[in-house]
């Protein structure tokens, strides 16, 4: 091991001059200097908050014709996206908007925020990233905020025979500005500011009060006097310091008392001070207090119990709490709670709890329902990085998701669509028939979607399962994993009918036809691997359709001649999917339809896009090479040299082009030969 100079390291790494930018320490004189140049510095929580996760910049996208705004704040530049949170950006929307419209003083600033959804669905997430979000901005110049404390060398009585008095809820400095001077002093402050106004509300805390008061006395008023005993330093907010965030958890009712919120008196200040009513005795450290220019979370807060929501009301309405013994408080603060469904639908049926209702601004967090989203959850989680040594096999994440998403999906009101394609509409896919007003509507019609079944946690608990289990085969493949998932269902503490068991099982019968389906799909590429080859067949066969539905002829490329169009090679390519003789002009008019509409909105047609065409010329190209290998000579015990070389190429293929290893791509080839051996060829 490496010997390390920490001296030399320490200069390296470790830069002073960065501690004395944020320990900055001035005058009171100093601080309005700073205002002058920089009014930001005033600003109240909601519109730090807003102007926090603006800061990071947004990304805009098209989805169902309507323009989405993803904020670059939910991929969590703090810690490599350890708290990202994907898939609900319209939802994230809301909750920024209402950031928005209470940092604007619109009447949000008064409402408490609850986030709303089923278990492990991000709610903790969300929260967690706004406090590391406040903790990081408090950092920069552009999110700078200030307190001040008391200070005094003679060690005054004034505060309680100490050197130094902090403002005991790191107030604003400016608040210790008179009442009677403070419009004049803003006329002449934003004389010079267009955007950002500097804006006073409130008093300080009673302590601070009475100490400002002691002052004035001894000074015959003279505030300026007064002011050199004030010192005003940068504030960082810090969770773990208890400097502008607070976290508070329910406890068992015996052990809940109200204090927590507000603060209590310390009784053994009490003898200093003479009397449990002298502010200087409180600790004001309840958590509205310590969260005071920051962000309080109500972690289940509907399991608050009642005598809670008194402070709650006052807090969020008046923005004031009531201190023990203590007149009103100023407090300047988001209170965000979060809770799942059951304890919310008990808030609805509680008539004690109207004011709250009354005072709450719900925004739904609801599980992922678009795959692609909830694969990149798993895919933060187990990977290469992650995991070691241990390969996990193509699709194995992707299944897992996929009866994750299809739990959360409502069956479509349509007959004549399937859950699975509605899952694949979600994700992206186009179908005949469907375009994106269609799928809008299906997402319209579905209100409740994505508020109930499985939890992202249980998939994340069932692959990490599999791994301990199977990680000494050296590769996690889905099957691994789909055995893993059923055998937990029996135990699942949220599983709790057999009519709930049997549709989860019955979404798991769905994602486990969907990988055959997908990995015999790998085998066929693997085999018919000429994406050149399904480009040109794609090619021929639109020719073919667009001179069939505009009834024109084609020109063979090679006689030069105008014929007909080959009516025997398009059957050959939707009989593929299943297109019966009598469908088959709707399939090629949607085919040329969906073309013109692309066109249109200049856009060039992929054939990859179209699932089921895709599909289709897949199949049709391996049906026209799969004579150049026999698979059901994969499960044989006699192989001759020939087809083993054979063999061996698509393994070869499947490793190098689709992720395989030397484990998984054999354990694909067995499985797909044996479907073969069974005489399911004609089926795919």
């Amino acid at each position: 091991m490496s010997k390390i100079d920490i001296k030399k390291f320490m200069l390296d790494n470790y830069k002073v001059a960065d501690f004395a930018h944020l320990n900055w320490v001035g005058t009171y004189q100093d601080y309005l200097d700073v205002v002058s140049e920089r009014p930001g510095v005033t600003r109240n929580a909601f519109q730090r908050i807003y102007d926090m996760i603006i800061s990071f910049g947004t990304t805009k996208y098209v989805e169902y014709k309507k323009e989405i705004t993803r904020y670059n704040f939910f991929d969590d530049p703090f810690d490599n996206g350890k708290d990202a949170v994907f898939g609900i950006d319209v939802h994230l929307m809301k909750l920024v908007n209402f950031f928005k419209s209470a940092a604007a003083g619109y009447g949000t600033e008064k409402r408490i925020l609850l986030l709303h959804g089923p278990v492990g669905s991000a709610k903790s997430s969300i929260a967690r990233l706004l406090k590391k979000g406040l903790e990081y901005y408090s950092k920069t110049d552009d999110g700078a905020l200030y307190t001040y404390e008391w200070v005094d060398e003679s060690e005054s009585e004034i505060l309680g025979g100490h050197k130094v008095f902090a403002s005991p809820m790191h107030e604003e400095p400016l608040k210790l500005l008179p009442f009677e001077v403070r419009e004049k002093f803003l006329q002449d402050m934003n004389r010079s500011q267009k955007d950002r106004k500097v804006t006073i509300r409130g008093e300080v805390n009673p302590a601070c009060r009475y100490i400002l008061k002691q002052y004035l006395l001894k000074y015959n008023g003279d505030w300026t006097q007064v002011m050199k005993h004030i010192k005003v330093k940068r504030l960082i907010l810090s969770e773990k310091d208890r400097l502008g965030i607070g976290t508070f958890q329910p406890k068992d009712e015996k052990n809940q008392d109200s204090t927590e919120l507000t603060g209590d008196i310390n009784y053994r200040n009490i003898a200093r001070y003479g009397s449990d009513s002298d502010p200087r005795a409180f600790n004001f450290d309840g958590e509205f207090n310590i969260a005071n220019r920051g962000m309080v979370e109500f972690i289940e807060m509907l399991k608050l119990d009642v005598a809670f929501l008194y402070d709650l009301l006052g807090a969020s309405q008046e923005q004031c709490i009531k201190p023990k013994k203590f007149s009103q408080t100023n407090i300047d603060l988001i209170i965000l709670g979060h809770t799942n469904e059951p304890e919310y639908k008990k808030l609805q049926n509680n008539e004690f709890m109207e004011a709250l209702r009354d005072r709450t601004v719900k925004i739904d967090v609801p599980y992922i329902t678009r795959l692609d989203k909830e694969i990149r959850i798993y895919e933060r989680d187990f990977n290469q990085k992650t995991i070691g040594s241990i390969h996990i096999a193509p699709h194995t994440i992707e299944m897992a998701a996929t009866w994750a998403v299809l739990t959360r999906i409502e069956e479509p009101k349509k007959s004549d669509l399937t859950r699975l394609q509605k899952m694949k509409l979600y994700n992206g896919k186009t179908l005949p028939g469907y375009n994106e007003e269609n799928v809008k509507e299906l997402r319209k019609e579905a209100m409740r979607e994505g508020m109930e079944g499985i939890s992202p946690r249980y998939i994340q608990d069932k692959i990490s399962n599999s791994l301990v289990k199977h990680g000494h085969v050296g590769c996690l493949n889905p099957f691994m994993v789909f055995n893993e998932l059923e055998a937990g269902l029996k135990h699942h503490a949220l599983v709790n009918s057999p009519e709930m068991l049997d549709h989860y099982r019955e979404m798991l019968a769905i994602a486990r036809q969907e990988y055959e389906d997908i990995v015999k799909n790998d085998v066929q590429k693997a085999i018919s691997v000429d994406e050149q080859a399904i480009q040109t067949l794609c090619s021929n066969y639109i020719d073919n359709v667009k001179a069939h539905t505009q009834k024109e002829k084609i020109r063979n490329k090679y006689s030069n001649r105008l014929e007909e169009a080959d009516e025997r090679f398009m059957r050959s390519i939707e009989e593929k999917i299943d297109i019966p003789e009598s469908r088959k002009d709707d399939f090629r008019r949607e085919i040329m339809n969906y073309i013109g509409a692309l066109a249109i909105e200049g856009k060039n047609f992929d054939y990859k896009k179209n699932e089921r065409l895709h599909r289709a010329l897949e199949l049709k190209l391996f049906e026209d090479q799969k004579d150049t290998i026999k698979l059901t000579t994969i499960i044989s015990n006699v192989v001759d040299k020939s087809t083993q070389e054979k063999i061996d190429v698509v393994k070869a293929r499947l490793i190098k082009n689709q992720g395989y290893c030397e484990i998984c791509a054999t354990d694909a080839l067995n499985f797909v030969a044996s479907i073969f051996a069974k005489g399911d060829s004609a089926k795919s």
